[in-house]
């Protein structure tokens, strides 16, 4: 499979980190194309960084305390987010994940895992950092919000209405979900398999189903 065509924007509040980051997308073979970059996440939004496959977002992007509104509103219009911060403790690593990143990735992580978290995102796959603990699948909160609801509906339809949100959208969660099993071993293809997982690792029990 070829990575061309894979587009980034950059959103991280120090001048120097961003050109170093776009420095590494664009010598990267094949390169991925840098659409814009800046300090703060409406660069996200507006064009050209709207256009962006991927998100690569400092989580010292302006206001610090902004990130996990930040990070939930691109997870939730379905932006495709890879976390790249000073802030690389698992604690943290594992709150990135909740709220919708594909990829949280310490500063230490360096070019290589840079890229390939990237190219991971940009096709919807989670890439798991060094600060993202081993064991179960790190679900988003909304992901696993998702899950629960649709295993207590006859529909993705209703599950939409329910959280307020497009069927596209829980589709798009629900995937996210199926491709974190997969990438640790233990794919989910159908509802019930999902469900099993679900069960297996706490997420719901069947007293609440």
């Amino acid at each position: 499979m070829s990575w061309r065509g894979v587009s980034v924007v950059i959103v991280d509040g120090h001048p120097a980190v961003r050109a170093g980051v776009r420095q590494w997308l664009r010598s990267a073979r094949p390169s991925i194309e840098v659409l814009a970059s800046g300090g703060e996440a409406g660069t996200a939004w507006s064009a050209p960084g709207r256009d962006a496959d991927v998100v690569v977002l400092g989580a010292d992007h302006g206001d610090v305390a902004s990130l996990p509104a930040a990070l939930r509103r691109l997870a939730d219009a379905g932006r495709r987010v890879v976390v790249y911060s000073a802030l690389d403790d698992a604690r943290q690593a594992a709150r990135s994940v909740e709220l919708g990143a594909l990829c949280h990735l310490g500063k230490v992580d360096g070019e290589e895992r840079l890229v390939a978290a990237v190219r991971a995102a940009s096709t919807g796959r989670a890439y798991r950092g060094s600060a993202v603990p081993d064991g179960r699948p790190a679900l988003s909160e909304r992901e696993s919000e998702v899950l629960v609801e649709w295993f207590r509906s006859e529909s993705k339809e209703l599950v939409a209405c329910r959280l307020g949100i497009s069927p596209s959208t829980v589709n798009s969660y629900l995937e996210r979900a199926r491709v974190k099993y997969a990438r640790d071993g233990r794919e989910a293809a159908t509802k019930s398999a999902l469900l099993a997982r679900a069960i297996q690792d706490g997420l719901v029990g069947l007293d609440e189903l």
